[in-house]
C-alpha cells in the first residue's frame, strides 16, 4: 500500500485518484477569473467533491507561460480566504496549496490546507524544503526550469526523460535528507517543455516509477493538447481524457484536472480494464 498522511488521514495512492484545480486567479490559462469570489470558490469546491475529487488544489499565482509576477501579499490575499471558506464549509476536504513560496505554504497549512504543491521543487525559495520538513505534510514537487516568466526559453534537453529523472533523484534525495516523508513527483508537462517534449515524457512516464514515489500528471486542457488538435483550451476535454488514460496506463497515481467527473470516469474505466487483465 502506498499512503500519504494528510493531517492524520492516511490516503492510499496505490489506486489512482483525482485532484481538482481551483485557481483563484484572474489570469490562469483556462479558468482565470472564474473563481475569484468566495461564493464561486465554494460552489466549485462542492461540485468537485461531489464529482469524486480526493484533493482540491488551490492556487493564487498563475504559472502559465509569461504570467504576471505578483507579490507574496497578493497571493496570500487570494488563497487564504479561499482555503478558510472551503475548510469551513467542507471540513473533510483535503486541500493542496499550489505555491512556490514557503511563507504562503506555511500560512496556507495553518489555514487548513494539508498538502504543499510546489512547481519549483524548492528551487525558487531556499526555505521551502525546510518549511515542508517542519510542517510534516505531503509535498508535491514539479520539474521546471527557470520561472513561469522565463521557462519558454529553457526547453533545451539532450534527453528529456533522463534529465527529468536525474532532477527528481536529486530533489527527492534532498527532501528525504531533511525528513520529508511523503513525496509526490509531477513531471511538469508544458513547463520549460515544448509540446513534442511533453509527449515524449508522457510516452516514457513509466520510467519515473524507478524513483519509487507516486506520480501526479497534470495535462488538463494544456497547449500540448489544444494546439496539437488545433482547438481552444475550452474544446480540449476530449483530448485531455485521451491522455489521462495513457497516463493511468503508465502508472500515474493522481490526475490533476479541471474536469473532475470526466477524470473520475477515466479512472473507473481504467480499473475495470485492469480487472480483466491476465
Amino acid at each position: 500500500m502506498r499512503t500519504i498522511n494528510c493531517k492524520g488521514t492516511l490516503i492510499d495512492l496505490s489506486s489512482p485518484t483525482v485532484m481538482g484545480i481551483i485557481n483563484v486567479t484572474p489570469d490562469s490559462f483556462y479558468d482565470g477569473g472564474q473563481t475569484t469570489n468566495i461564493e464561486d470558490i465554494t460552489s466549485q469546491a462542492s461540485k468537485m467533491l461531489l464529482a469524486g475529487a480526493q484533493f482540491l488544489d488551490i492556487g493564487g499565482y498563475s504559472s502559465r507561460p509569461n504570467a504576471k509576477d505578483i507579490s507574496e501579499a497578493e497571493e496570500l490575499e487570494r488563497v487564504i480566504p479561499a482555503i478558510e471558506a472551503i475548510v469551513h464549509k467542507f471540513p473533510e476536504a483535503i486541500i493542496s496549496i499550489d505555491t512556490f513560496r514557503s511563507a504562503v505554504a506555511k500560512k496556507a497549512i495553518d489555514a487548513g490546507a494539508a498538502i504543499i504543491n510546489d512547481i519549483s521543487a524548492g528551487l525558487l525559495d531556499s526555505e521551502m524544503l525546510q518549511t515542508v520538513a517542519r510542517l510534516q505534510v505531503p509535498y508535491i514537487m514539479m520539474h521546471m526550469k527557470g520561472t513561469p516568466q522565463t521557462m519558454k526559453e529553457l526547453c533545451s534537453y539532450d534527453n528529456i526523460t533522463k534529465e527529468v529523472i536525474f532532477y527528481f533523484s536529486e530533489r527527492v534525495a534532498e527532501a528525504r535528507k531533511l525528513g520529508i516523508n511523503d513525496i509526490i513527483i509531477d513531471p511538469g508537462f508544458g513547463f520549460a517543455k515544448t509540446a513534442q517534449q511533453s509527449f515524449e515524457l508522457l510516452n516514457n512516464l513509466e520510467l519515473l516509477s524507478a524513483l519509487d514515489v507516486p506520480i501526479l500528471t497534470g495535462v488538463s486542457r494544456k497547449s500540448m493538447i489544444y494546439k496539437t488538435l488545433n482547438v481552444s483550451a475550452k474544446d480540449a476535454l476530449n483530448g485531455t481524457s485521451a491522455l489521462h488514460m495513457v497516463a493511468l496506463e503508465k502508472g500515474t497515481s493522481i490526475l490533476r484536472v479541471h474536469d473532475v467527473a470526466e477524470a473520475a470516469e477515466c479512472i473507473t474505466l481504467f480499473k475495470h480494464l485492469k480487472k480483466t487483465a491476465f
